[in-house]
Formats: C-alpha cells, sequence, structure tokens
C-alpha cells in the first residue's frame, strides 16, 4: 500500500480539510519520522524559502509542484536528492497527477473496507522504517534512475496522448543548402581533438588563464592576448538591397581608413616591406597590409607569423559585419567587383590554404563553402576547381556526390576535368565501405564505373600524366593505343592543358592507393573496347573539347595564380603571365566599381617620363607640376607649367657647366715626377 493510500486513511487526505489561513500550513506531528524534523532541503541541499521552526508553508494551489512526487523521492539524512528532475516533468504533472487522484480514489476506497484503522497505521509505521533503512542503501543508486525513468514516462504520455510519436527531423537534403556552412567546423580546433585529443590540441593552456577581453565573439578565428588591442579601424559593412532571398552587402571604408589605404598603397609601390611593418604599427588592424605583409611571410618560411597576420585581419574584418550578415545561410553576397569585398575573399582564402595544410580538410571544405556562397553564379575565386578536392580529402563523399546532382543541370559540372574525376572516384570510395547495405554498395560501384567511362572519354590527356604522377607504368596496348598515346595530351586545347595541370597537380595522390588503380585500369581497357568498335561518343567529345575550352575566364586565371601550382602556373597565358600580380589585389576584375579613387600621383617611375627621371637625378630638388613632396598629394596636371618648368631646370644646368682643357699640361704634376715601382 502506498503512502497517499495510508494518509488518506489516517484522514489527511488534501483537499478535505476546511480552508483558512493555516489551510496551506503543514504541521509536524509526533508520529512522523525523525527525518522530517530537520528543515527540507531543495534540490542542491538549499533551504526552501518559508521553511522555519513551526512548520513548512507550501504554497501549492495551482499545483505548480507536484507534492506527491516531492514526498515519494528516496531522502538521505533528511536531505533531498538532486535527481528529482521537477523542471523536467512539471509539463507532464497536471496529466499523472489527475490520473493518479483517480487510481488513488480507488485504493481509498478498496482499503477502507478491508483494513482496519489501527491495524493501517501500525503497518504504515513498519513499512516507513522498512523503506527509510531501504533508501539509505539505494538512494545514490536509485535517485537517478528513477529520475530517467521519470522523463521517459512523460514521453510516453506524451506520445500515446498525440497518438502517434511524432515525426523525426527532416534529413539533411531537405532541411538544408547545399552550401550551407557550420559554424562548428569553422573552428580547426575541432577537427583536431578529433584526431589527437583536446589535451594534445590545448597543450599548456590553462582555462584559469586570465586573457584579454575583446568586443565580440568571433566565429572565424579566435582572438589572442599577443594581439594589439582592438580598436575600430573605421572599416564597417552596409546592406546594399534584399531580393530573391538574398541580401547582398558591401564592406565600407572611412575617411580615416582611406587614408590608411593611400599610405599602403604608397608602400607596396616602394616595394620596401618595412614600410608596411611601420604602417601597421599606427594601424594594427589594417587589412591590406596585414595580407601583404603575410605573403612576405610566408616567402621567408615563417608560416606561423603568416598565419597569424591572415587570422588578425579575419578577426577585423567579422567585427565590421553588419548585424543581418550570416556566413552559414547562404543567402549573403559580396560583390567581388568592389575593391573594398576583395580583401574579405582573399583572407578567407589564405586561411583556406593554411588550414589544409595544417591537416584539417573538413574545416578547410567549410570556408571553401563559405567563400563559393558569397558570390555562387560569378565564383570569383573559381572555388569549384577546389571544392571537389577538400570533399575528397575530408572524406565527404555524399557532399560531393550531392552537388554534383543539384548543380550538374545548370552549371554542366561534368565539363570541368576535376569534377569529371573527382565524382566517380568519390563513388567508388563510398562502394568500399563496408557500413552500406550491398545493394547500395553494388549501385554506388556501377556508377563509378559509368562515369569513369565518360570521363575518359571525354578527357583522354588525363591517364598519361596521372599515371606518371603516380608512378605507374601503363601496360602495352594503352601505351600504344592512339587514344592515350601523346597526341591524346599534345592536342589538348590551352585551356584545358591548364585545368588538367592544376587538377592532377593538386589531387593525383589521390589515385595512389592500389584498389583504385586495380578499378581505373579495368575501366581504362572497356574504354579502349568502346574506341575500337568506334563509339559515337568518341567524336562528339572530341569535337566539344575544341569548341569549348580555347580560352579560360579571368576567375580561373586568379585561381590558378593563388594556387601557386608550379605546372598550372606555367600553363599561363603570356599576356596574364606578363602582367604584375599584387598579392592583396590579383588580376582585378576589367569592370571593377569604385567608390573612392585614390588621387593620382604623377611620380616620374609610375608614368615612365625618362627625362623627368634624368633631371631628378641631378636636381634632386626638381619636382613636377602637381607634385609637392611636403603634402603627398597630387593636383590637376598643368601641362604648361609642367614644361616651363622643365626648361628652366635645364637652362640652369647648362649654365653651371664648366669645361676644362685638357691639354694644359697641370702645374702641381710637373713632367717627369714619380716613377713606377
Amino acid at each position: 500500500m502506498s503512502r497517499r493510500a495510508l494518509r488518506r486513511l489516517r484522514g489527511e487526505q488534501r483537499g478535505q480539510e476546511p480552508l483558512g489561513p493555516g489551510a496551506l500550513q503543514f504541521v509536524l506531528h509526533d508520529d512522523d519520522d525523525v527525518e522530517e524534523e530537520a528543515p527540507k532541503r531543495g534540490p542542491g541541499g538549499r533551504r526552501p524559502r518559508g521553511a522555519g521552526k513551526e512548520g513548512v508553508r507550501v504554497n501549492n494551489r495551482f499545483e505548480l509542484i507536484n507534492i506527491e512526487d516531492l514526498e515519494e523521492a528516496p531522502g538521505v539524512n533528511g536531505d533531498r536528492t538532486d535527481c528529482l528532475l521537477v523542471d523536467a516533468a512539471a509539463s507532464g504533472n497536471k496529466r499523472r497527477a489527475q490520473s493518479e487522484r483517480s487510481e488513488s480514489k480507488k485504493d481509498g476506497d478498496v482499503a477502507d473496507a478491508a483494513v482496519p484503522p489501527e491495524q493501517s497505521n501500525a503497518s504504515g509505521k513498519l513499512r516507513k522504517k522498512k523503506r527509510k533503512q531501504k533508501n539509505k542503501k539505494n538512494a545514490a543508486g536509485e535517485s537517478s534512475e528513477n529520475g530517467l525513468e521519470d522523463i521517459d514516462r512523460i514521453l510516453e504520455r506524451i506520445e500515446d496522448a498525440s497518438g502517434s510519436s511524432r515525426p523525426g527531423p527532416p534529413p539533411l537534403s531537405a532541411k538544408k543548402h547545399v552550401l550551407y556552412v557550420e559554424h562548428r567546423h569553422l573552428n580547426p580546433d575541432t577537427e583536431l581533438k578529433r584526431y589527437f585529443g583536446a589535451r594534445a590540441v590545448l597543450g599548456e593552456q590553462r582555462p584559469r588563464q586570465r586573457q584579454r577581453v575583446y568586443p565580440k565573439c568571433t566565429w572565424l578565428t579566435t582572438p589572442k592576448s599577443a594581439w594589439p588591442r582592438y580598436a575600430k579601424p573605421g572599416l564597417s559593412m552596409r546592406l546594399l538591397e534584399s531580393r530573391k532571398g538574398h541580401s547582398a552587402f558591401a564592406f565600407e571604408h572611412s575617411e580615416e581608413y582611406q587614408q590608411t589605404q593611400h599610405t599602403f598603397l604608397a608602400a607596396v609601390q616602394s616595394m620596401e616591406p618595412n614600410n608596411i611593418v611601420v604602417l601597421l604599427q599606427t594601424s594594427p588592424y589594417h587589412v591590406d597590409s596585414l595580407l601583404q605583409l603575410s605573403d612576405a611571410c610566408r616567402f621567408q618560411e615563417d608560416q606561423e607569423m603568416a598565419r597569424d597576420l591572415v587570422e588578425r585581419a579575419l578577426y577585423s574584418m567579422e567585427c565590421a559585419f553588419h548585424p543581418l550578415f550570416s556566413l552559414t545561410s547562404g543567402t549573403c553576397r559580396l560583390d567581388y567587383r568592389r575593391p573594398e569585398n576583395r580583401s574579405f575573399y582573399l583572407a578567407l582564402y589564405k586561411q583556406m590554404s593554411f588550414l589544409e595544410k595544417r591537416g584539417c580538410p573538413r574545416t578547410a571544405l567549410e570556408y571553401c563553402k563559405l567563400i563559393l556562397s558569397l558570390e555562387p553564379d560569378e565564383d570569383p575565386l573559381c572555388m569549384l576547381l577546389l571544392l571537389d578536392h577538400l570533399a575528397l580529402r575530408a572524406r565527404s563523399y555524399e557532399y560531393l556526390i550531392r552537388l554534383f546532382q543539384e548543380w550538374e543541370a545548370h552549371r554542366n559540372l561534368s565539363q570541368l576535368p576535376n569534377f569529371a574525376f573527382s565524382v566517380p572516384l568519390a563513388y567508388f570510395l563510398l562502394s568500399q565501405q563496408a557500413d552500406l547495405p550491398d545493394q547500395e554498395l553494388s549501385s554506388a560501384r556501377e556508377k563509378a564505373s559509368l562515369l569513369i567511362q565518360q570521363a575518359l572519354i571525354m578527357f583522354p590527356g588525363v591517364l598519361t600524366p596521372l599515371l606518371e604522377y603516380c608512378s605507374v607504368r601503363p601496360d602495352a596496348a594503352v601505351a600504344a593505343h592512339r587514344f592515350f598515346g601523346p597526341d591524346a595530351e599534345i592536342s589538348q586545347p590551352p585551356a584545358l592543358s591548364q585545368l588538367v595541370s592544376l587538377y592532377l597537380g593538386r589531387s593525383h595522390f589521390l589515385w595512389k592507393e592500389p584498389a583504385t588503380m586495380s578499378w581505373l585500369e579495368e575501366n581504362v581497357h572497356k574504354v579502349l573496347q568502346a574506341v575500337d568498335a568506334g563509339d559515337p561518343a568518341v567524336e562528339a567529345c572530341e569535337s566539344r573539347r575544341k569548341v569549348l575550352y580555347q580560352r579560360a575566364p579571368r576567375n580561373i586565371h586568379r585561381h590558378v595564380v593563388l594556387s601557386e601550382i608550379k605546372e598550372a602556373v606555367a600553363a599561363l597565358p603570356p599576356d596574364v603571365s606578363t602582367q604584375s600580380v599584387l598579392g592583396y589585389d590579383p588580376l582585378p576584375p576589367l569592370d571593377t566599381i569604385y567608390s573612392y579613387v585614390r588621387p593620382e600621383r604623377l611620380s616620374p617611375v609610375s608614368h615612365g617620363n625618362t627625362i623627368a627621371l634624368f633631371f631628378r637625378s641631378l636636381l634632386p630638388n626638381y619636382t613636377v607640376e602637381g607634385e609637392r613632396p611636403e603634402d603627398g598629394g597630387a593636383g590637376g596636371p598643368h601641362l604648361d607649367q609642367g614644361l616651363n618648368r622643365l626648361m628652366l631646370a635645364l637652362r640652369d644646368m647648362m649654365a653651371n657647366f664648366h669645361f676644362h682643357d685638357l691639354e694644359v699640361p697641370r702645374e702641381d704634376l710637373p713632367e717627369g715626377d714619380g716613377e713606377w715601382d
């Protein structure tokens, strides 16, 4: 018999006492246990309000807390345990209380008819003592189990009341965009902890270490205590427009930041990195200076300092984000044609490159998706040439396949050599996993074979250099065949050769596995059989190669320059390779949108004025009209005044020339003096 039934047998049933000033006051009687003499404590051992010498006042008229559960919970030495989980069970208390009341009434009626009051009181005391001793032994283990079972019962009642269980969350492909970026994967420590453990990653860091307080929490980088104190450098972001579910943003430079930008451009033209270091001493969070100095440190093999400067640039730009700008939604756009936005693209790309070299391909993949989501249609840095490589390295085969299936219709990803070979490789690697059903494994293997054969027919010039990279010698039938012979590589258009060199220089090591090579060899022989049989797809692909790959667009050239892969850089056309490429803005778009223009400075070096350069070397005080050394600015070019100043300088120079007669013997050196020893 439960406590509730015994209490009702003694006439202590709730709701039967008259309401009055002391109706809600529970007075402790003599027949109660000794454990109730001490004031009760709530969860965590705290004493509830209103607990005094006279008793415990519980205001429970509206049953916000279920007293029956509190009384039935086990206690140790008069203290209540912390596993009552009252807050978690509050939503189901009312429904459970109603059902228990009906059951308790039935039990009470049966007990009144069967058991005399005196016997019930005596048996109740004995059972209380036994239960008390039992609770002392099992309180520690049973309290948590009772709490968990209580939550399970609540969930079961909710499901039974609704008639059916709630549907589970929709799959990833149904609720998330293909370019959706997850915040937790933007932190490389998350990936490194999965590989090496938290202790190896954190090292000697102490959680109690006092660090400098920064203005806001950031997702892209973690501020370091060694960085200069952050002060707003004059960089901000504004919302341009919102249309069709997408929002266009743009970074803005204040007047002070514009002056710093002009000083930076002058420092770059001086070709002296120390000038940029001096600029960073006064403006420690100027983004372009940080990126340019990062390249200089990287060329000097100081990778740690180069990565630190890029992280500081990202932190400066993230602090300037608009409140509506989202890194993860994939709906925010930044126009690359605006010079203020390019710094963010380049900072993300450099950070992604450092993460890949550091051994964090999963984090680098998130950065790649983030760059692509900023302008997916134009793709100014051509991240589609890199995304498949990072997906394979991170073993995100399902994501790569999903991207190919969703974008093939409107982006023709199969026309890029990297996707043409990476997608069947993803299918094949997926078929090698043992935790999938046999039907899915066989389907993935068939799909991989079909796609790799199409890729070999479309790009036959990839096979021979791929085998050379992998140090594999092809058999005689493949090497002697005209389709995969040397002519296949030589006859490729220049733009296609550039794409093939970029893909092989970056992803060739993914094909070195023996199982992958045997699968590739099997499909190469099937392609040769189709070629010998006169398959019409072979001629169609050959004509398509001649038409599509005549010249690569500017974004591919920009990607090749940033990738720094020697084979791909060597394949750049001469008009691109002869240009001066600046680290803070490589190959800017031809249709750049300027929000402000740098004041023109008529420098003789930049304008190629050979005569002015000659006179400047002779007369250091000579200046061209419109150029003032004291202010560094530039006025309007007055050609007539500049020509007059040039003529006056020429006259002064000619007037100061003195010619000596070389035939007159010098008096200080008489003839015959001095001999050769």
